[in-house]
């Protein structure tokens, strides 16, 4: 015993080396000033070092990747997913089976498709909690997926877009308050985001608006008053959280705006009064035209998928989603990744490529959104979104130039996160 004391210690006084890397690129992208050919970069443990020119040998004991054929960058940057679930036939009826314990696993999961698709951070918008545990157990190294900053649970009025209860028999639920994330007045909003606070979340998801998916007929109406809303965000400032804002109608995202919340999700019926008052606020909108078109395609070719009242919804809301992100994009609102992961499938995120050039929007600036833009929201572009020295070494490699064309985002052939390489694709 006295024996294995001793060792311990000795490892804690006197850690193993930490691993090196030396990648050679063909092509780097670093989101920071013009690409790169031909260069070296060098990792340190889970760092970058140094990108040298030319191709580095890599001394005794360090680690060689041949990424020479590769365009090589940043990690990429979902900014709203959904971990917990995955949108099916069965989705309406999963909260009277499934138990934490089931949705932590599943959750699992997608979080290894989503870090083998090259998302190597992602924000959660959304759950049950369990979220929170996914990522303590991925920052432990208990579990594999990307770096997760989460919102908890939603906050949502009774009745609205996050209450889970609605659509089900009145006796089989006890009516959910601000633990659960059901809010109804400034004193219960603040409540509500203290709670999630306690609970260990990064940031706040508040539900401005209706929604699609859920049982309550209201799509687009705002469900949020001023009042509320100013609570919600200041509540979270006073803790060091920001506020992002679900909103599909033009009136709930403009008091969200006006409220201070830090992004617009979805953004459908934008209205450019309201474009203009993000620009002036620094709102970022993110567009999620993945999930937009799946939740249509659905609606529209997949009979009885969804229950008549979320399929008329998803008819009349979501095609609308790409016409949008294009009017803001053209108008300067700033537009950060973000895919709704868990409406579409896990692992389709880089579909968002692709329908982001649909909408009109430069190959660059795609590429910026689902990396230095993206960091930069989240108030992580200090650590993650660009390659250079003292980064966190998240990166990842793609055959072909995304700049003349996008669809290679499609196919990320190399990934590596923290400065480990996932080897599991």
């Amino acid at each position: 015993m006295r024996y294995l004391l001793l060792v311990t210690l000795f490892f804690l006084i006197f850690p193993l080396g930490a691993q090196t890397t030396y990648l050679h690129c063909g092509r780097i992208l670093p989101m920071k000033g013009d690409a790169i050919a031909n260069a070296t970069i060098v990792v340190e443990g889970n760092k970058i070092t140094r990108i040298e020119p030319g191709f580095t040998p890599a001394p005794k004991g360090a680690e060689l990747i041949d990424l020479k054929n590769k365009t090589v960058l940043p990690g990429l940057i979902d900014c709203h997913v959904h971990l917990e679930w995955e949108q099916s036939r069965q989705s309406y009826t999963e909260k009277y089976v499934l138990n934490p314990a089931d949705i932590a696993f599943r959750a699992a999961v997608y979080a290894r498709r989503t870090l083998n698709a090259g998302f190597t951070t992602v924000r959660d918008l959304g759950g049950t909690g369990v979220n929170i545990g996914l990522r303590n157990a991925i920052n432990n190294g208990w579990a594999v997926g990307p770096r997760i900053i989460t919102a908890g649970r939603s906050l949502s009025i009774t009745g609205g877009h996050s209450d889970h209860t609605t659509g089900a028999r009145w006796d089989l639920f006890d009516p959910p308050g601000p633990e659960m994330g059901m809010a109804d007045g400034p004193d219960e909003c603040r409540a509500a985001v203290r709670e999630q606070f306690k609970k260990g979340s990064d940031c706040i998801k508040v539900c401005a608006t209706g929604g699609v998916l859920s049982l309550a007929r209201d799509g687009s109406l705002p469900h949020y008053a001023e009042d509320e809303l100013a609570t919600i965000v200041q509540t979270a400032r006073d803790l060091g959280m920001d506020v992002a804002a679900h909103a599909h109608g033009d009136e709930g995202m403009r008091r969200a705006v006006e409220a201070g919340v830090v992004s617009i999700e979805h953004g459908t019926f934008m209205s450019e009064a309201t474009m203009e008052a993000m620009i002036k606020h620094g709102t970022w909108l993110v567009p999620t035209l993945t999930a937009g078109q799946a939740v249509a395609d659905s609606a529209m070719y997949a009979k009885g998928f969804f229950p008549e009242l979320v399929r008329k919804k998803g008819l009349e809301i979501c095609p609308q989603l790409k016409a949008t992100a294009g009017k803001a994009y053209k108008k300067g609102v700033k537009i950060a990744f973000g895919t709704d992961a868990g409406v579409c499938p896990h692992g389709s995120n880089n579909l968002e490529f692709v329908l982001m050039a649909e909408a009109g929007m430069k190959n660059a600036d795609i590429l910026r959104a689902a990396t230095i833009d993206a960091a930069t929201m989240l108030k992580m572009a200090d650590k993650i979104g660009s390659l250079e020295p003292g980064k966190l070494a998240d990166i990842v490699a793609v055959e072909g130039d995304p700049l003349t064309n996008i669809r290679t985002m499609l196919k990320v052939v190399f990934v590596m996160k923290d400065g480990k390489v996932n080897d599991e694709r």
